[in-house]
């Protein structure tokens, strides 16, 4: 268990009174914490929220020695603070930071942390519908060096930010097109099950050309053969096509999403078959042209479902669903933010309240 020595900040910042947005807001305090090879993780504090200082050599300024996660809290309907399964965020994790040489964190610590920071800054927790605190711990390289090498040092942190919808589409469905000259990641063997920055970065341009374009976001295809379908945008993606559910096997290359893990779950458990498999692009141009495509959805935790209502390949605007949220996808929606926000009973122990 660790000891948290909290420096609590002299003067409250005034709170957001407009729209939230995502991310443009951040509470009073943070969590920080070092490690050192030889000594392990040390020196566990929250303090007021603000710069933190970094040698300019800093691994994670020059290789990209970082990774990070997204996760909420929820004000419940009986006044109460819950995450929605935080120990998976801690596992994915201690994944990320194996496969960067970063030092694992004990799932434990990472809970705590987490839910000391949110405990300190609870009326930071939005109460409007559709809001809530978003969670983002990460883990930086801080060795002072450039030579090449697994890290020494690292700081891990946790900041909290009171959040709205990710999209400006909020549940509405979006448009999504296929990329065919970008790609979000290299193959199985890289970092593509990793949540690194750097995986992010790489999918900005393609992104950013959508969205020049009036769309949302892109269709990812895979960096090998340029066939198969991997991810939407920064979510898992899944389809509905004649009466078949199938969602991107994961092969290495795609990040094992927590909420593409609960919508697998939920799914099965209201008797449907969720067949994870390899998609390719021609699968579901096929779907489209036929008309048996009948839904398709992202799924992440800072959108938890983003219906899909338009594809457009090489110009060609393809229509799914009458661009309506299906009823899959509503489902599915209703079902994971009715757990989060305590509206339904989570049967499944997949809450935990923030004492």
């Amino acid at each position: 268990m660790l000891d948290i020595k909290i420096t609590k900040i002299e003067k409250k910042k005034d709170k957001p009174t407009g729209p939230l947005g995502f991310g443009q807001y951040f509470t009073d305090h943070m969590f920080m914490m070092d490690y050192e090879v030889g000594k392990g993780w040390y020196n566990a504090r929250i303090i007021p929220y603000g710069p933190i200082p970094m040698s300019p050599a800093s691994s994670a300024l020059h290789y990209g020695a970082e990774i990070f996660e997204g996760m909420k809290a929820y004000h419940t309907k009986d006044g109460k603070i819950q995450l929605f399964r935080p120990y998976e965020n801690a596992k994915r994790m201690n994944s990320s930071a194996e496969r960067l040489c970063l030092p694992q964190l004990p799932e434990e610590d990472f809970v705590q942390a987490v839910t000391t920071l949110i405990s300190l800054d609870k009326d930071w927790v939005p109460t409007a519908e559709g809001t809530s605190l978003y969670v983002r711990p990460f883990m930086i390289g801080d060795d002072h060096t450039l030579g090449v090498h697994g890290v020494h040092h690292a700081i891990f942190m946790v900041i909290l930010s009171p959040v709205g919808s990710y999209y400006k589409e909020g549940l509405n469905p979006v448009s999504i097109v296929i990329e065919k000259d970008d790609v979000r990641v290299a193959g199985k063997g890289g970092t593509g099950y990793t949540k690194c920055g750097g995986n992010y970065a790489a999918s900005t341009r393609a992104g950013k050309k959508a969205e020049e374009k009036g769309y949302s976001q892109v269709l990812w295809l895979d960096a090998v053969e340029r066939k198969y379908i991997e991810e939407v945008g920064s979510m898992n993606v899944m389809f509905k096509i004649n009466g078949e559910i199938v969602t991107p096997a994961l092969v290495g290359s795609i990040l094992p999403g927590i909420t593409r893990k609960s919508c697998i779950q939920i799914l099965k458990d209201n008797g449907y078959q969720v067949n994870e498999r390899r998609i390719s692009v021609d699968e579901l141009m096929e779907a489209l042209e036929n008309g048996t495509l009948e839904e398709a959805w992202g799924t992440g935790t800072a959108a938890v479902i983003s219906p899909i209502g338009k594809f457009v390949v090489n110009d060609k605007e393809y229509i799914v669903n009458k661009q309506q949220i299906g009823k899959v996808s509503q489902m599915l929606y209703d079902e994971i933010t009715g757990i989060q926000s305590g509206k339904l009973k989570d049967t499944r122990d997949w809450t935990l309240e923030v004492k």
